[in-house]
């Protein structure tokens, strides 16, 4: 068995940079650029008012001003004022030629088309969105390794841009084994189980932005299993198989992957749960193998596999390390990390009941772990401990 910080330190050496696609920006949303954007024009690409008001000279703050015309948002024509001229201008408008400020609309008085200016406090430009305020034409618009937040999709678009060049998610194939399980919405025939896995696993995959998953399913068979995983191999990036990771008579997991000439990097952590976990490689290809247990296999998967994820798509991780306050004792013996299922709020740690690497009803009401190191015997309440907030 290796250590938790060995594993992780080996599973990230493994990961390689995520395969670049370009997206439409509507579908962009969430992931990282993977590229430098310069920008083709300017933002605005023209002098712009921020508000609904009078477009006028600074000089001619202090003169009744002859009100000529007005520009509004999407003018095809331009104005252009002379000394003691004004315009009506609106929102987003460029300003008319000559103009240098704008003086909102209510501070003014209009009599007979004759302007008077009523704001002691106006000053050169005000108002005014300056051509290439934003941006500037041929200057770095967006860096590269820049996360796609709606806002910064919103600003691509308005300098012109249509696609991205992202780093792409990989594609997953997740393997689940085991004769005992059935379908949801079936009858349970003696000895069977729900099979629960591949419904948390997508969903904790989808949250992390990974779409593109395949379900396949192998019998406790070496032969099998072996097949069905080289069919994995072939269609994806990266495989999680459930299940049969431990060393019984029905797990094959071990055995299967080197049939695949799969290169194996570790097998069993000094960790409870998921003690069991495989991890190896076939050529860039990424190779859980994360317990059967539910709630084993889902630590394992913020623990190890998300992590891996998100460098690959080059993505800040979303698994938050932080201090609490235990709010009860907790025991263990040492020689093992544990990972304890939590709630987190306002700086407290509840560890939750039920910890049992089958039990998931707790770790519905999660939303971080504790980590208690090998060396530690367990908390008491007050204790300060690390904490993983989840990202549920």
């Amino acid at each position: 068995m290796i250590a938790v910080q060995q594993a992780k330190q080996i599973i990230q050496d493994a990961v390689t940079e995520g395969k670049i696609k370009e997206f439409p920006l509507q579908e962009a949303f969430g992931y990282t650029l993977a590229e430098d954007i310069i920008a083709t024009t300017d933002l605005p690409n023209f002098a712009q008012s921020s508000m609904d008001g009078y477009a006028v000279k600074f000089e001619d703050k202090d003169k009744p001003l002859t009100i000529i015309g007005e520009m509004a948002a999407g003018v095809s024509t331009q104005l252009t004022i002379q000394t003691g001229q004004a315009t009506r201008i609106f929102t987003g408008a460029p300003l008319p030629n000559g103009a240098d400020t704008v003086i909102m609309q209510e501070k003014v008085s209009v009599d007979n088309k004759l302007l008077t200016l009523q704001d002691d406090s106006l000053s050169h430009g005000l108002n005014v969105r300056p051509k290439g305020a934003e941006v500037k034409s041929g200057e770095l618009a967006m860096a590269k390794g820049t996360y796609l937040s709606a806002a910064a999709l919103g600003f691509l678009a308005g300098i012109g841009c249509t696609h991205a060049s992202v780093y792409a998610a990989p594609k997953v194939a997740i393997i689940l084994t085991g004769n005992e399980l059935q379908e949801p919405g079936k009858p349970l025939e003696f000895g069977q189980v729900y099979e629960a896995n591949s419904v948390l696993l997508t969903a904790a995959l989808n949250r992390a932005g990974i779409n593109d998953i395949t379900i396949l399913r192998s019998e406790d068979n070496l032969d099998v299993l072996a097949s069905v995983l080289q069919s994995a191999l072939e269609i994806s990036d990266i495989v999680l198989l459930n299940g049969g990771v431990s060393v019984g008579d029905y797990d094959y997991v071990v055995g299967a992957a080197a049939a695949c000439c799969i290169e194996q990097k570790f097998h069993k952590i000094k960790q409870k749960p998921g003690k069991p976990l495989f991890f190896g490689t076939k050529q860039d290809k990424l190779v859980f193998g994360l317990p059967g247990n539910p709630s084993s296999g889902l630590t394992c998967f913020y623990e190890y596999v998300l992590p891996a994820l998100e460098k690959s798509m080059h993505k800040e991780p979303s698994v938050i390390a932080v201090t609490a306050k235990a709010t009860y004792d907790y025991s263990k013996s040492a020689g093992l990390t544990h990972f304890i299922k939590a709630f987190y709020k306002e700086g407290r740690a509840t560890p939750l009941h039920a910890q049992e690497s089958f039990r998931l009803h707790s770790f519905a009401q999660a939303n971080c772990f504790i980590i208690l190191p090998e060396e530690s015997t367990g908390c008491k309440a007050g204790d300060t401990v690390d904490v993983h907030l989840l990202p549920l």
